[in-house]
């Protein structure tokens, strides 16, 4: 049994490593936890201790594969509430992820699992990101950024990068939610702004910054 903000350190290191695969930094750590580097260092050496990180000073860090496992198990339990949240409960995407962060440290691993039955046993929760499975493995699809997209290919959204509610409701403006066709009509060179034809409601300038944090999936021609 570990603390809710042991957790919360772990799921953090999982999902920069995610990203980097790299060590961690403890001020990426800092930054994501939004607390200050000396608070973060004393935690890292409490989870040390605890044979859930690898931790070097000025070296990084990296998680033990019992440090992983919890990760990846916190992982799963908040996309699953994320998934019950917007398909049971109407919530909408922009709204869940502050409810799944108290949800996922629920410890009842049956309850889990019969959540997991219950929905389905979904492979990718609201925000496009994959939900591991009961063994902890993901499923993982072909997807690139719209921003790479040439002129002319059409694609799919499937996931997005920024989870800000800020940003989803900012999506949610343009129809650019999960599922939502789409083709490249135009780039411009000078800022990466895209014209994007959005199927069925019409056409929308798109910023290079969105652009880079929208995944799509292409479609086979």
């Amino acid at each position: 049994m570990f603390s809710s903000t042991e957790e919360n350190y772990l799921k953090a290191i999982f999902n920069l490593s995610v990203r980097t695969k790299n060590p961690v930094s403890t001020n990426a750590i800092s930054q994501r936890m939004n607390t200050s580097a000396a608070s973060v260092t004393d935690m890292l050496k409490r989870l040390a201790e605890k044979d859930l990180i690898n931790y070097v000073k000025y070296k990084g860090v990296t998680l033990t594969s019992t440090g992983r496992k919890t990760a990846t198990m916190l992982v799963r339990k908040h996309r699953l509430w994320e998934v019950f949240l917007v398909e049971q409960l109407n919530f909408a995407w922009d709204e869940v992820h502050e409810m799944a962060e108290q949800l996922e440290h629920i410890q009842s691993e049956e309850l889990v699992n019969r959540l997991d039955r219950y929905l389905g046993y979904p492979k990718f929760d609201p925000h496009g990101d994959p939900i591991p499975d009961a063994n902890g493995q993901f499923t993982y699809r072909q997807q690139v950024i719209l921003s790479e997209l040439e002129v002319g290919e059409e694609a799919i959204v499937v996931g997005v990068k920024e989870h800000s509610p800020e940003f989803l409701q900012f999506l949610d403006r343009l129809h650019l939610q999960l599922g939502a066709q789409v083709m490249i009509q135009e780039h411009f060179d000078y800022d990466g702004t895209m014209r994007l034809k959005i199927f069925p409601e019409g056409e929308q300038l798109v910023s290079n910054k969105v652009g880079q944090n929208i995944y799509v999936q292409k479609k086979e021609k």
